[in-house]
Order: C-alpha cells, then structure tokens, then sequence
C-alpha cells in the first residue's frame, strides 16, 4: 500500500476514467530527432494503435473489492480493440501468485499490471519483469523496490480515514463530548494502519469529540458483526461509528439492528453497491462511506496501454506517464449518490 508521502496526484472523483484521459504522447524510448510527439494535451485520443498483450496477475476474489478489481480490469480491456488482457487465475497465496507471474514474463506479454498478495513478496517478480524489459503498473499494494515497477496506481488509504474522520467531525462538532467508535480492519496490515492513523488526524481538529473505543475486524460479514456486537455492548451511547470496509460493514448493520439502536450515524469504506443503496433509501444508521474504488483497476489497464503503445497522459506537460496515481476517496452521501452508485461493487 502507497505511504503518504506517494500522493502526489490525486483524480478529483473515483468516477473519473484514467482511459479519457490517455493521449498519444511518448514511451520511455527515444524518439528520432525531429519526430514530435504524436499528440500531447489537446485531448483524448482512444483511437486504435499498435496491438499490445497485457498480463493481469490480480487477486483472488475471495472480497467484494477484489471482485471488483479484477472485473474492473477485464472490462477495461474489452473496450479496447487493440489490447489482449492474459490474465491469471489469481491467488492470495505469495509462492502462487509469483509462479503465475513468471508465467506472464515467459509469455512476453508487452506490459503487466500486478495488485500482489503481498508487495514485499512480490518485489522480486517485479524487478525480474522490469529487468527483462517488461513494464510493470504495480496496483495497490505498493513493491518494496521502486526499481520493480515503472508505474504505481492505487488508493489512498490515509486520505480515507482522513475524509472519514472530517465528514463525522462537521457532522458532530456542535454536539458536547460526542463519542466516536471505529471499525478498523486487519491490524496486520499497512493499510488499515494509514486509514486508522488518517482518522485520528482528522479527529484532532474537533476538540470535543473522543475516539472511545476501537476493535479489529477481518473484512468479513462476520467479523464485523461480531465485532461491533462487542463494541456496542462495551458503549452504552455513542454519536458515530467508522467502518473501513462496507463488506464487514453489512455485518456491522445486522448488530446495529440486533442490539436495537439508532442513536449515532455511521460511515462505511470502500463503496459497496450495497452500502450506497442504504444510503440512499436513508432508512439506517448508515449515512455515508468513503471510496476506495476499484475503477483503479480500469485506470491500470488504460496506463499499461499507454506504456506498450507509447503514449502519456492528456492534460499535463510531462511526455511520459507519471511514476503515480493516487484515486481520490471521495465522500458518498444521500447528496451524491447517484453519482458514485454505478461505481458501486457488489
């Protein structure tokens, strides 16, 4: 997963198609002298070029999200007449998923868009691919070794809490001694760490309101239900709950619903389907969630592309592609979610 530091440039909305903006611009090759770019920022241009073979090693789909992903990138690549998408079974298993890299690398593929198991495991692979004059776009879950990707595009995971922790934070801060409980997800990981790490930031600009009680869950249907049973039982009152993943967040619901109680407004993370419709119907204590979408996986595809056919991005100065992309984690509310629920994942 990206450190904070790797935000430096945003896409406004998670709705926004990285393939619209794709122009023919250059490659990492040199041109011959005199030969001008072919295009530049005056606008998209998605017309065919040169056939190109992308390797997608995404991951198993165990999670909504990773569903996701994974049929953002298949999508993403039928649009295109020009692309041919070799793509792995997937796996969560790192030993696996290396071997199904290695695959692609023997096969030659033009380009490979990688979302790894694990991205210090996967490092290796990717310096292989690299080495072997294999452009990597390393989605997500970010390599140990900027030298094993020549792209990274991923969400934003501290500006998710961030966001999170500022919408409860004008939602609550004309209330007195407000209580706010969260609903992280795996403690092991690097991600839940920024989103926790984002949320408390964003608490720190509204004095009277206390983070009270935290617990861990797996991003599960279960686990969150038991989890914020535990939670609700140990806080007798509380104004607001933050859970990091909308697939745990169902589970969430059911004891909310079970426990009986109404009294605080809750927000999600990720940008289920699901979660947006309850947010939309407004009939729950679910009033918002905070995006990590999987339309990153189309923007992979369309940047790979550019990187086999040697074009950049429309709309920048720079001739080649950037070395990062961080999606925005835009804020979901019954205001907007009209917008975002085509984005929505099941």
């Amino acid at each position: 997963m990206p450190e904070t530091s790797r935000r430096g440039l945003l896409l406004g909305t998670a709705a926004v198609s990285a393939g619209a903006l794709l122009t023919a611009c250059t490659s990492n090759e040199p041109k011959a002298e005199g030969t001008a770019p072919s295009g530049g920022a005056g606008g998209a241009d998605d017309s065919p070029g040169k056939h190109v073979t992308i390797g997608f090693a995404g991951p198993q789909a165990d999670h909504g999200w990773l569903s996701a992903i994974n049929e953002n990138a298949r999508s993403r690549a039928k649009k295109y007449s020009d692309v041919t998408l070799e793509t792995t079974e997937g796996s969560n298993d790192t030993a696996a998923q290396i071997g199904q890299v290695k695959t692609l690398i023997n096969k030659k593929v033009d380009v490979l868009v990688i979302l790894p198991a694990d991205g210090k495991a996967l490092t290796q692979v990717g310096l292989e691919a690299m080495r072997a004059g294999i452009p990597v776009v390393n989605l997500d879950r970010i390599f140990a070794s900027p030298q094993a990707y020549r792209c990274w595009v991923g969400g934003d995971n501290y500006g998710m809490g961030l966001n999170a922790g500022t919408y409860i934070g004008e939602r609550l801060k004309d209330r007195k001694g407000a209580k706010v409980v969260e609903l992280a997800g795996i403690d092991s990981l690097e991600l839940t760490k920024q989103r926790s790490q984002g949320f408390a930031d964003a608490l720190k600009n509204y004095p009277g309101i206390e983070l009270v009680a935290r617990q861990a869950a797996e991003f599960t249907v279960e686990s969150g239900q038991a989890k914020t049973a535990q939670l609700l039982q140990a806080q007798k009152r509380i104004d607001a709950l933050w859970n990091h993943d909308d697939d745990q967040g169902v589970g969430a619901l059911r004891a909310v619903q079970q426990a009986g109680r109404d009294e605080f407004l809750m927000v999600g993370g990720a940008g289920a389907a699901s979660a947006m419709e309850a947010i939309k119907a407004d009939d729950s204590v679910l009033k918002a969630t905070v995006l990590y979408p999987p339309t990153m996986a189309a923007t992979a595809i369309d940047l790979a592309r550019a990187l086999a056919q040697g074009k950049g991005v429309g709309g920048l100065a720079e001739l080649e592609i950037p070395t990062s992309l961080t999606v925005y984690s835009a804020v979901v509310t019954k205001e907007n979610v009209d917008q975002y629920l085509p984005t929505g994942f099941s």
